[in-house]
């Protein structure tokens, strides 16, 4: 999960001071963009389109909800509303990527509306990157924003136990692992008996196993300079066990969520997932793995992908709440 470098820059959160937090400088990367990725891939990728939001009557978005306070600053999440909701009730939480290091949840508008468009409560978290804190402090906001949402959920008309968690690239890596993870204490912070725990995985194109030979080539290419590097604070042999716990091939269990692989086709950033699939079948949990042809990595960010990415997502979570009603 490389991008282009670019030096980081410090900007200042613009917020009105109260009683409890202030304005706070912090790091921030800017070398993955929606931008970014377009002009890197539109020559040889001529059919990408850059979506367009079209609201529908009676939709809601909720912007830069606070769901927590770290080292003094503020972290959020936005909120899209369907018009008409599912009747399951069911949630999808989207986990923005960038090499642990760089990003947005804004990445993730398009797909967020496209998925309230079919139905469903979507939720788009920011969380701390690697140039402001290290492994595991991003797993930990996503734990707590998923422990936020389940103590909110009445007012989003949402059923706790029907949130799915999903996310592309580094956030699809970040997805996988907490979503399986739920038992255990590692990324839930002062909260260790928090209930994180989710009715689905949605993986985009993240790695799975950062031991398996293609993630050890490519993650671990540039030692402690890599993207995972950076975020673990360390190359692979110096931070082993790092690598190893963040490895969600390692954590599959009879209780682990059903998880839908979607895959650009490169397989490097998808790399355990056939440990994955087959530990999951071995436990009867339901599973989809889906693979394009030599796509962009990023295809959830444009046009056909992202429509036909939202469409999957609701065909197997359609899938997950038949079963669950059986």
């Amino acid at each position: 999960m490389s991008f282009s470098s670019s030096l980081p820059i410090a900007i200042c959160l613009s917020a009105l001071l109260t009683a409890s937090t202030v304005a706070k400088d912090f790091t921030v990367d800017d070398s993955y963009s929606v931008s970014q990725r377009y002009y890197n891939n539109i020559e040889s990728h001529p059919e990408l389109v850059w979506p367009t939001l079209n609201f529908e009557q009676g939709q809601q978005v909720m912007f830069d909800r606070r769901y927590k306070v770290a080292n003094d600053r503020e972290l959020h999440l936005d909120i899209f509303l369907p018009a008409k909701a599912k009747p399951s009730k069911q949630a999808v939480m989207l986990i923005h990527g960038g090499g642990w290091r760089s990003g947005n949840k804004s990445h993730f508008y398009t797909l967020a509306n496209l998925l309230a468009q079919r139905g469903y409560v979507v939720i788009t978290p920011e969380y701390r990157l690697s140039v402001e804190a290290p492994y595991p402090a991003g797993l930990v906001d996503i734990n707590d924003a998923l422990v936020w949402v389940k103590e909110n959920a009445q007012q989003f008309n949402i059923a706790p136990d029907s949130i799915a968690l999903g996310g592309g690239s580094s956030g699809g890596h970040m997805a996988g692992l907490l979503g399986n993870t739920a038992n255990q204490t590692w990324f839930k912070g002062s909260e260790s008996d928090a209930d994180t725990r989710v009715n689905a995985v949605i993986d985009l194109d993240g790695v799975l196993d950062f031991t398996h030979p293609l993630a050890i080539a490519n993650e671990n290419k540039n030692k402690e300079k890599s993207a995972a590097g950076l975020w673990f604070g360390g190359a692979m042999e110096d931070t082993l066990e790092k690598w190893e716990q963040a490895s969600t091939a390692k954590h599959i269990h009879q209780q682990s969520p059903p998880m839908l692989i979607i895959s650009s086709g490169q397989m490097r950033f998808t790399a355990g997932k056939d440990t994955v699939l087959e530990k999951l079948d071995r436990f009867g949990i339901i599973n989809q793995y889906f693979q394009y042809e030599d796509n962009i990595h990023t295809y959830w960010l444009f046009d056909p992908y992202v429509t036909e990415t939202a469409d999957r997502i609701d065909a197997f979570l359609t899938r997950i709440a038949q079963q669950e009603k059986e």
